[in-house]
């Protein structure tokens, strides 16, 4: 087995880097997948998320680079790296640049709510290493302020979850208009049925490395669950805040909306929150992240769209508090603590609603996850219990006691629900009855198949034979028209 980089084929001044950076040993997938892509191969990259993917693919990249004479071409980028978030693109470059050390490395961030001003005037130059999302760069690359046919490397990040967030089309584009001759690399945490179909179209004859089976958690990750009702898990979560080993916290809602009423609440009982979602500013969610990061603040609460984008040192707990609607994105979430063989801690509360979520969580990662908590105290829990027996109802008072009763005549009086006769819908030019019909009667020219009767009423006069009427009045008649 490998023991460190250098045995790798990683050139020296990449070596000198990764030993200020700290690293010293590589991981299971770096292991495997540098020396395939420095040898010039395509890369199918299987690997849980933390395992140092993103250093995987980008010490091949910072190598080829270093080989190269001159500077990029105006409008032309060496290595395009596509990731399905903001946060995501923003974490690869900051390794990338760090990686890089005292490399003349131009990188560029093309993302969706920044300054598309300032993208286009780095691009203008040419950069080595581009970053970036489909979307904003789809849109650069049809105003020409991008072009990638003489782009070396293309790399695919996460790959599932980019198929997830409908990127697919994209990907494909982009892909086509680089080079044939290009050398790529798919990494990703899982390997669905549309993430192998989309490698046979971009790789050629790719090495498959993979250092865990997919959706394999991460072994230093204690995981649990706590039983609780819907709306109890606000004092559990407070009740679990309240220990204070749980440091640094990053809380997972499913929605949006969700994670602002937990970032609220959570306020409102006294905690120091922050909170980032895809309805918030780049700016904003930056700042976020950076709050968390710096320790200025305990909790983070996020949406699915972090699941993969946070690389934050020091997260001791992840809390879903509630579980995601993909069983697979429960693999991302818990996989921001516990990183680069640290050890972590990940708590799921689950109410009644969420226990077949629960069961396709422990179907993936194939493993039955602890649980504690009653969920008894939801109404919806006790669905199955029989129902309680009716009270018994007291003796009703009745006002006509001892006096002697009349028979009721039919029709008369209100019929209660058991016995009254299911009234038949009139049908078109019908009358429910006619003169002399009881109400529940067939009324007799319906039974002899005569003209239904003239409809009964007042006559309505127009103005003009009011107005003879009145003409025919004695004066002191008259009334006005």
């Amino acid at each position: 087995m490998t023991q460190n980089f250098a045995q790798l084929g990683l050139p020296e001044t990449l070596l000198k880097n990764l030993d200020r950076a700290g690293f010293s040993t590589p991981t299971p997938i770096q292991a495997k997948a540098i020396p395939p892509q420095l040898e010039g191969h395509d890369i199918l990259g299987i690997a849980q998320t933390g395992s140092g993917k993103t250093a995987a693919f980008v010490l091949p990249i910072l190598a080829g680079i270093q080989k190269l004479e001159g500077r990029p071409k105006p409008a032309t980028t060496r290595a395009l790296i596509l990731a399905p978030t903001r946060e995501l693109a923003v974490q690869i470059e900051e390794v990338a640049r760090s990686l890089a050390g005292s490399m003349r490395l131009s990188t560029v961030l093309v993302l969706g709510g920044v300054s598309r001003h300032a993208q286009v005037t780095k691009l203008a130059h040419g950069v080595d290493i581009v970053i970036a999302t489909p979307g904003r760069l789809q849109d650069l690359l049809d105003d020409k302020k991008l072009r990638l046919d003489t782009t070396r490397w293309l790399v695919l990040d996460e790959a599932d979850r980019m198929l997830d967030m409908g990127f697919i089309r994209p990907v494909r584009a982009i892909a086509a208009l680089m080079s044939v001759r290009r050398q790529t690399a798919l990494f990703s945490a899982t390997m669905a049925p549309e993430v192998a179909e989309l490698a046979k179209g971009l790789l050629r004859e790719p090495v498959r490395v993979e250092a865990a089976p997919p959706a394999t958690t991460v072994s230093t990750i204690e995981q649990s669950v706590i039983l609780a009702p819907a709306k109890g898990k606000r004092t559990v979560l407070n009740d679990l805040l309240a220990d204070g080993a749980l440091a640094k916290v990053l809380i997972f809602a499913r929605t949006k909306h969700g994670a602002d009423r937990v970032a609220k609440n959570l306020t409102m009982d006294g905690h120091q929150v922050a909170a980032i979602h895809g309805n918030k500013s780049q700016n904003a969610r930056q700042a976020a992240l950076k709050g968390f990061a710096d320790g200025r603040v305990r909790l983070l609460v996020a949406t699915d769209i972090a699941a993969r984008g946070i690389d934050v040192t020091g997260i001791t707990h992840v809390i879903n508090f509630e579980l995601p609607d993909d069983a697979e994105n429960y693999v991302h979430r818990i996989g921001r603590t516990g990183r680069n063989g640290a050890s972590g801690i990940a708590i799921s509360l689950v109410d009644s609603g969420e226990l077949d979520k629960l069961r396709d969580v422990e179907r993936l990662t194939r493993q039955k996850l602890p649980r504690s908590g009653d969920l008894h105290l939801n109404a919806g829990a006790a669905a199955d219990a029989s129902p309680a027996p009716a009270a018994p109802r007291g003796p009703r008072h009745n006002n006509n006691a001892g006096k002697p009763q009349q028979p009721r005549r039919s029709g008369q009086g209100r019929p209660t629900a058991g016995n009254a006769p299911r009234q038949r819908k009139p049908a078109d030019g019908e009358r429910h009855h006619d003169a002399g019909a009881r109400p529940n009667e067939t009324p007799a020219w319906l039974k002899t198949g005569a003209t239904p009767p003239a409809k009964k009423g007042k006559p309505r006069w127009n103005r003009a034979q009011k107005q003879a009427r009145q003409a025919k009045r004695p004066q002191g008649q008259r009334a006005s028209v």
